[in-house]
C-alpha cells in the first residue's frame, strides 16, 4: 500500500505529463521558458490574486516573500511552532525572530485568540500555516494584522486548491506561499513553489528577488536569490493542473469516507465551518501512536507524523521560545497521525485502513452491514462537512 500513489497519478496524465516534457526539451528553454509565464498567469487566475509568481520551493517563496517586506534583523515575525520547520528557518534565514504562538486544538492551525498577547513593537508580520489541507481562521487574523499594521503571509504549502468563505487560498492576505513538492496535492517532480499577491509593489519586487535582485539584464536594483522555479517542473505543474480540480474532489471524497468510519471512534483533526481541505494529509489523533503505529506497520499499512518534534523544541530553535510553554502543540505532537491519502486511493482501501486503525486503537470495527451503511452515498454527505 502507498502512503501517497503518485505512480498511480503520472499514470492517468501519463500522455500530457510526458508531452509537455517533452515540448520543453524541444524547444530547450530550461530556465524562464514560456511555460514559466504559462503557469503563473493560469496559478494567478485559478486563485483570483492578481500576480503569480513561481520559485524554486515553497521555503524560497517564504524568504522571497519576507525580503519583499524588508524584514531584517531584530523583527519579529509571529508563526505557529506546530510545523514543517521552513515557516521558522525562512524567518531565522533573515536575522528576524520567530514569535510563536500556540495552535487550536480542532484543527492544529494557529490560534488567532493568542496573537496579540505576542505583539510587540518589533513585530512586523504574521506567518499563519493553512496545515494539513486547510486554511486558518484568516479573517481575524488578518483584523489583528490590520490593528496593528502588519502584513500577512499565509504559508499555504499544504492548502493550494483549498477555500475559507468562499475566497481560494493563497489569495487570503497580503501574501500567499505554496509549494510543489512532489507530494502536495498538486505538485510537480522535485522541488518548486510559488507566491500569489494581489500588491503590485511587493510583485514587481519579489520578481526581481527572485533572479538575483535584477529589474533588467546585469541591473540589480536590490539584494536577491538564485530563487526560479525552472520550466521543466513548470510543465509537469501546467499538465497536473488539467486534472486538479477532479483529484480535489476524490480526496474530499476519500476523507468524507474516512469520517464516515472514523468519527466518533478515534480523535480527529477537524475541518472549520465555511472553509475546505484538500487533505495534503489525513490527520488522526491518538493515545499510544507508536504502538498504534506498530500495529499498522504489522498489517502492511504506512503512516506518517507531521509533526513529531514542535519547532519550540527544534535543538537550533529551542532558544528562541526560552521560559514560553506551548501545551497544545506539545500534546497534538505527541498525538498526530497521518493516514493514507490521495485522489486514486480506492474506498477499499480506505476502508482496510480504517478498520485497522480501529482494532489497532482497541476500538470495536463497525460490522459489516453498518459499514455498508456508513460508506453509503447520503451517509458520506452528512459527515463530509465537519470531522470535529
Amino acid at each position: 500500500m502507498e502512503f501517497i500513489d503518485l505512480k498511480a497519478q503520472y499514470a492517468a496524465s501519463r500522455e500530457l505529463i510526458n508531452s509537455r516534457i517533452q515540448a520543453v526539451l524541444d524547444h530547450g528553454q530550461y530556465i524562464m521558458g514560456p511555460e514559466v509565464a504559462e503557469l503563473e498567469s493560469r496559478l494567478a487566475q485559478y486563485t483570483g490574486a492578481r500576480h503569480c509568481i513561481t520559485v524554486a520551493s515553497g521555503t524560497e517563496a517564504l524568504v522571497i516573500s519576507l525580503m519583499a517586506l524588508g524584514i531584517k534583523p531584530g523583527d519579529e515575525i509571529i508563526t505557529t511552532p506546530f510545523s514543517f520547520i521552513a515557516t521558522a528557518e525562512a524567518i531565522v534565514l533573515l536575522g528576524a525572530t520567530p514569535v510563536f504562538v500556540d495552535i487550536d486544538r480542532a484543527t492544529c492551525n494557529l490560534a488567532p485568540h493568542l496573537i496579540e498577547a505576542k505583539i510587540t513593537p518589533r513585530t512586523r508580520a504574521i506567518m499563519p500555516v493553512s496545515l494539513y489541507g486547510q486554511p486558518a481562521d484568516m479573517d481575524e487574523i488578518n483584523a489583528i494584522a490590520a490593528r496593528h499594521g502588519l502584513a500577512v503571509i499565509e504559508d499555504a504549502a499544504q492548502s493550494f486548491g483549498a477555500t475559507y468563505r468562499g475566497k481560494k487560498s493563497c489569495n487570503l492576505s497580503t501574501i500567499g506561499c505554496t509549494s510543489f513538492f512532489p507530494s502536495k496535492p498538486l505538485g510537480c517532480y522535485g522541488d518548486g513553489g510559488a507566491i500569489f499577491t494581489s500588491d503590485d509593489g511587493l510583485a514587481t519586487a519579489m520578481r526581481e528577488i527572485r533572479v538575483h535582485g535584477q529589474s533588467r539584464r546585469y541591473v540589480h536594483t536590490r539584494i536577491g536569490v538564485g530563487g526560479r522555479m525552472d520550466t521543466l517542473q513548470c510543465a509537469v505543474v501546467l499538465a497536473k493542473l488539467d486534472r486538479f480540480e477532479w483529484e480535489c474532489a476524490e480526496r474530499a471524497a476519500t476523507a468524507a469516507r474516512y469520517n464516515a468510519l472514523l468519527s466518533g471512534r478515534v480523535g480527529l483533526v477537524g475541518r472549520a465551518p465555511e472553509r475546505s481541505s484538500v487533505y495534503a494529509q489525513y490527520t488522526v489523533v491518538v493515545e499510544e501512536r507508536e504502538r498504534v503505529q506498530a500495529a499498522l506497520h504489522a498489517a502492511g499499512i504506512p503512516t506518517a507524523v507531521h509533526y513529531p518534534v514542535p519547532m519550540h523544541r527544534q535543538p537550533a530553535y529551542a532558544h528562541l521560545a526560552a521560559g514560553e510553554s506551548y501545551p497544545v502543540a506539545d500534546a497534538m505532537s505527541a498525538m498526530v497521525m497521518s493516514l493514507p491519502m490521495g485522489p486514486y486511493q480506492s474506498a477499499a482501501t480506505t476502508r482496510e485502513v480504517a478498520v485497522a486503525l480501529l482494532k489497532a486503537a482497541g476500538v470495536t470495527p463497525p460490522g459489516s452491514g453498518e459499514l455498508a451503511g456508513l460508506l453509503a452515498e447520503d451517509a458520506l454527505a452528512d459527515t463530509a462537512s465537519d470531522a470535529r
